[in-house]
């Protein structure tokens, strides 16, 4: 799944989930984390495989529910305040939202082999056409309906953020604020 589904599928679950279980809409605290969380796992791995070649497939290592399930009980234990948990909780949902989402269609056509990446390395990772970078990965993509799916849920996953009161926006703006301004006072002091 590209970039896109995986932060789409992230929000529409945490918003409906938020929605049926608190009777509210997600908060900055929640979202900016599940945002993090649905890109966490290619973050990680492409650059480690595609770029440095320290591991083996761009959907290795934190794509591993071996790696996932000890660092999301070791973030549990680390950060244990209500506003930390709830960080925990955006971040956790992301983060497994992006496996089950890269195994989705696999699941779906009935190739469970290809859903081995969840175990690995203890399991051997499928085949893969690996790509030579990020750049290459995204100019090599063909419009499939798959991808087309994809961007209609990420409209849809957008509407409702909008719909929602684009919770994350404002705290973004913030801090790149206070960014530029401390850029501006480092330049000034020059």
């Amino acid at each position: 799944m590209w970039p896109w589904g995986h932060a789409a599928v992230g929000y529409l679950l945490c918003s409906l989930w938020i929605r049926s279980r608190y009777g509210r809409v997600p908060t900055a605290g929640l979202v900016l984390p599940l945002a993090v969380g649905t890109q966490f796992p290619d973050l990680i791995d492409k650059p480690l495989s595609w770029t440095f070649g320290v591991l083996p497939s761009g959907r290795a290592g934190a794509h591993s529910l071996l790696v996932a399930v000890p660092l999301l009980a070791l973030l549990w234990w680390r950060f244990n305040t209500p506003a930390a948990r709830r960080a925990w909780a955006g971040f956790a949902i992301g983060y497994l939202v992006h496996l089950a989402t890269d195994g989705i269609y696999a699941f779906l056509d009935g190739e469970f082999a290809e859903l081995s990446y969840l175990l690995w390395p203890a399991l051997a990772l499928p085949a893969y056409e690996e790509s030579t970078g990020i750049l290459a990965h995204f100019l090599a993509a063909d419009i499939t309906p798959n991808l087309f799916a994809e961007v209609v849920l990420f409209a849809a996953a957008t509407l409702l953020w909008a719909f929602d009161g684009a919770p994350g926006l404002r705290a973004v703006g913030r801090w790149c604020k206070r960014r530029a301004e401390g850029t501006a006072a480092a330049l000034s002091s020059r």
